[in-house]
């Protein structure tokens, strides 16, 4: 593959969006297990519960503060390396990133500075009520980022203006609703969840095998295991209604994803295992699970799911139906005011296979001028890498089919076998920290790999959306982004370690002398019961 311009600021772009979001699932997950824990001390009032919501909150603040600042970067690289993307999708962008920001900047962030300095100015309940504030407004803040995203994975609620060529919106709700942005971002934010989990989960288990912080480590373990539980569940659950949207609006993305080369009779196999191989077309010593890609896909045992030939040979169709938009749209552009409405019937006609025709630009300054050659390797082009978006998705998902046996396990332990856990199993809980990580980096790979050669699918080619920079211009920022970013995660991992080794540091006399107290009743309790029952 050839490296130029378009290359280097995807590459620039996958860093920094990859760098940001080792942030993000942890912040939205800890804002919610810190607000579940409060609302716990707020019911019980046992301090032990307190101290666990401040010590939660201290790396869950380290996590925001370093989260915040690293997307501020993700917005200023749309003006900076995809200056015309920015004007084809302004209109639409600007609504959403503008409420993300209000949330993020405003909300989000007001709550965070009441949250820390607020335990002895505000009530208990007045407390508990700016923690679900901050776990709300984390959560939302995310929500308008996906809407944006999931625009781009599947354009609705808008149309394109000859006139400003750009996109521009008509339907505010549609893209509000859009089902791959919902679908999006109640995955994203399980995965988050689970992500807060397993992070708890690992942390506690470390305390417990170096015999500290026992009662606040074994309760930590029972919420993270229940709550990752669910989460758990609900990421699976969710990643399959993302399967399921991706059948209609980014079929192409799914064929690759299942390395399906040709149409299979309905019901499509799931494929298990194998080894795609893109010159030969064919994936070798595949191991298939009858029934279930089909399932997943169309909720069916009757409809197909288009294999990837059959989409490349619809994408030529619609390069040559593009070419007539293209064509209707020069004459447009040129007669202005004065154009032929047969024109404007024409490119009205043909308009969703626009994005078709502008593939052609990799190949020819003038789309009309294409031969049948370049039409037929633009509607090659079309298709995304195979292999690394066929073993990212499997990575994503043995993971996720991983968390849910590890959470099951613990809440067992939490539940039936009074919050006694195996050293063996302790040990696995700190190995896993890194993984929901992993799990959440090759989802979005997927989703955003999978989505090329299009910035907006269908619509927009990335080829097209790049600024007008020199190699050593991109190069060069790309090289600064790194450079900032790594010495942040470097911070970020400094910060984390101190304060995970420092332990609970706050309400500790309280909470020491409660526990106390709680073990002297248990004690109690034990020995009248041994009295009460009777002599064998």
């Amino acid at each position: 593959m050839e490296f130029g311009i378009v290359e280097l600021s995807r590459l620039q772009f996958a860093l920094t969006a990859m760098y940001h979001f080792l942030f993000v699932p942890l912040t939205l997950g800890l804002s919610v297990i810190i607000a579940i824990m409060e609302t716990v001390y707020v019911m019980t009032n046992r301090p032990v519960w307190r101290q666990m919501t401040k010590f939660w909150g201290t790396l869950f603040g380290i996590n925001f503060a370093l989260g915040v600042a690293t997307g501020i970067t993700m917005e200023f690289q749309f003006g900076m390396n995809w200056s015309y993307f920015s004007h084809y999708v302004g209109d639409i962008f600007g609504a959403p990133l503008a409420l993300e920001g209000l949330m993020a900047f405003f909300l989000e962030a007001t709550f965070v500075g009441l949250f820390f300095f607020g335990w002895d100015r505000l009530s208990k309940v007045g407390h508990l009520t700016v923690t679900w504030l901050v776990a709300i407004g984390s959560n939302f803040s995310a929500l308008w980022i996906l809407i944006a995203n999931g625009w781009m994975q599947n354009p609705v609620g808008t149309e394109f203006n000859p006139m400003t060529m750009r996109m521009e919106m008509t339907d505010f709700y549609a893209v509000l609703f859009n089902n791959v942005a919902q679908a999006k971002f109640v995955h994203t934010v399980s995965a988050g969840y689970v992500t807060a989990a397993v992070f708890v989960l690992g942390v506690s288990a470390w305390y417990l095998l170096r015999d500290r912080h026992i009662e606040l480590a074994r309760r930590s373990i029972t919420v993270a295991a229940a709550f990752g539980l669910a989460s758990a569940f609900s990421v699976v659950l969710l990643g399959d209604e993302s399967g399921y949207s991706a059948t209609h609006s980014q079929k192409m993305k799914l064929a690759a994803m299942e390395g399906m080369w040709e149409t299979e009779p309905a019901p499509a196999s799931f494929t298990l295992f194998g080894f795609p191989d893109e010159a030969a077309r064919e994936t070798h010593y595949a191991i298939h699970i009858p029934y279930v890609m089909g399932l997943i896909g169309t909720r069916s045992l009757t409809a197909e799911i288009p294999g990837i030939a059959q989409l490349v040979d619809q994408a030529e169709t619609r390069i040559e139906s593009g070419l007539i938009a293209y064509d209707a749209l020069m004459h447009i552009r040129e007669e202005r005011e004065n154009s032929d409405p047969a024109e404007t019937a024409r490119f009205e006609a043909h308009s969703a296979d626009l994005g078709f025709a502008f593939l052609l630009k990799k190949y020819v300054d003038d789309p009309r001028e294409a031969t049948p050659e370049q039409i037929a390797q633009a509607a090659q082009d079309t298709v995304p890498r195979v292999w690394p978006l066929f073993w990212a998705f499997r990575i994503m998902v043995a993971l996720g089919f991983g968390f849910i046996a590890t959470m099951i396990y613990f809440f067992y332990l939490a539940s039936y076998k009074g919050m006694r856990y195996p050293r063996p199993a302790l040990h696995l809980a700190v190995w896993m920290i890194p993984t929901p990580w992993i799990a959440a980096e090759m989802g979005w790979f997927v989703a955003e790999f999978g989505r090329q050669p299009w910035t907006v699918d269908g619509v927009l080619p990335t080829a097209m959306s790049v600024s007008a920079l020199s190699m050593t211009e991109v190069a060069l920022t790309l090289a600064g982004f790194i450079t900032f970013y790594t010495v942040l995660f470097i911070i970020e991992m400094g910060l984390m370690l101190k304060y995970i080794r420092k332990g609970p540091f706050q309400d500790v006399e309280e909470t020491d002398a409660w526990v106390i107290r709680h073990h002297e009743r248990l004690a109690g309790h034990s020995s009248a019961d041994a009295i009460a029952m009777p002599a064998e």
